[in-house]
């Protein structure tokens, strides 16, 4: 059985920092693309990263460029999610997804393991 289990979510000001982890059991993550995604209230859901399964590749949406990073330690099998000079509009539930699909991809379709989210509220 898949799961995946964000931690590291809470509450930073304007500007701070966090690190998300998202541990994995019941899969490898170096065999498994990987990405982040957020849902903010009223929002869809979005992916802000991902990385293939080499972790050659990563994708970044244009909002979090330069701010976020998706990494990954495959003897820990977690996947990272550091988050820097964060702003209000980074606020919203974040989840950690896994699919083996050879590809990166951004659509939430594409992914079969989810988490069940971590917060991140960022207060101004």
């Amino acid at each position: 059985q898949v799961q995946l289990v964000e931690s590291g979510g809470g509450l930073v000001q304007v500007g701070g920092s966090l690190r998300l982890s998202c541990a994995a059991s019941g899969l490898t993550v170096s065999n498994s693309e990987m990405a982040w995604f957020r849902q903010a209230p009223g929002k869809e859901r979005e992916c802000v990263a991902a990385c293939s399964r080499s972790g050659g590749s990563t994708r970044y949406a244009d909002s979090v460029k330069a701010r976020f990073t998706i990494s990954r330690d495959n003897a820990e099998n977690t996947v990272y999610l550091q988050m820097n000079s964060l702003k209000p509009e980074d606020t919203a539930v974040y989840y950690c997804a896994a699919a083996i699909l050879g590809r990166l991809d951004a659509r939430a379709s594409a992914y079969l393991y989810w988490g069940q989210g971590t917060p991140v509220t960022v207060s101004s």
